[in-house]
């Protein structure tokens, strides 16, 4: 079979959502060792590092997709990475991933918002399921256990989600004629300023070699290489080459990945308010969608 743009694409983001999905519980399981801003400057410097000797002859961009670039950096890294590693001191691994997988429905409404389409009466449907699911998952600690910090995480986790939609959106439209490499560098780059004095900050507090232990360094490397270099070159090379509208489908690999880590790695719990909402987050992209792919990989035998 030959592969075409559409079907490396395909083959990107699944990679990168199985990536992403075991990432999450092993970045909390880091973050019991590290504080979050340190980790996400050293795994964002690490990730420049590797990355500079295959982008050197590709670094000449104009201002404009240098602000863009800025711009994607906040939103994508700072806020939506900085709202999950805080949301992950506080919250269990599977949450997050749940929660984020109710991205689709979020990605279908902005779409029809941004680019003027007719709102279905079964999107808006679906997309007050969902939320139901993602606020049965957010309260959960007080359906299992009573109100406890928990819930403040899973907040950030909601906010996390909505930042990456953002992200996605904006990357679609602001620098598709640029190479993925270049926009991964880029964006690693200007991630690595952006923490930096927060990571001075969590220097002031921490001794950093100190905290540079196992645990750390395994989270830091995999978060580098895997999370960052792998999984977001394969995310904006797919989102290159694939609609909007389509992106979420891949969504749904993470949090099948994200259980089978967290479970054995950090012994979390699968209650019943968690399969409660995950079931209504699952019937909300049904509805919208009129489908649920567990998996994508029927879309590697449809045509470009």
């Amino acid at each position: 079979m030959r592969f075409s743009k559409y079907h490396l694409a395909v083959l990107a983001l699944i990679g990168t959502n199985i990536i992403w999905g075991a990432s999450i519980p092993i970045f909390r399981w880091s973050l019991e060792s590290i504080p979050p801003f340190t980790f996400a400057f050293l795994r964002f410097f690490l990730a420049s590092l590797i990355l500079l000797p295959l982008t050197l002859h590709r670094l000449k961009i104009t201002k404009h997709d240098a602000v863009s670039l800025f711009v994607l950096a906040v939103i994508g890294f700072f806020f939506h990475i900085g709202l999950l590693l805080f949301g992950l001191t506080t919250s269990s691994s599977v949450n997050s991933s749940v929660i984020a997988t109710a991205a689709p429905i979020f990605l279908i409404t902005s779409s029809i918002f941004f680019y003027k389409e007719n709102v279905r009466t079964r999107i808006i449907l679906g997309t007050v399921i969902s939320l139901l699911g993602v606020a049965i998952i957010i309260l959960r600690p007080i359906i299992d256990e009573g109100l406890d910090g928990t819930i403040l995480g899973n907040l950030l986790f909601l906010l996390s989600t909505l930042t990456f939609v953002g992200y996605t959106l904006l990357l679609k439209n602001y620098v598709t004629h640029l190479r993925s490499v270049t926009v991964t560098f880029y964006l690693f780059a200007y991630a690595t300023v952006i923490f930096f004095p927060f990571f001075l900050m969590e220097s002031s507090q921490h001794h950093i070699l100190s905290l540079l232990n196992e645990q750390a360094i395994i989270g830091i490397v995999f978060g580098a290489i895997f999370t960052s270099i792998f999984g977001y070159l394969f995310y904006n090379f797919g989102v290159k080459h694939i609609k909007a509208s389509e992106i979420g489908v891949f969504l749904y690999v993470d949090p099948l990945v994200t259980v089978l880590v967290a479970v054995p790695l950090l012994h979390e719990n699968i209650t019943p308010a968690f399969l409660t909402g995950a079931f209504f987050v699952f019937l909300g992209i049904y509805v919208a969608e009129k489908r649920i792919h567990y998996h994508p990989f029927h879309k590697l035998f449809r045509g470009t």
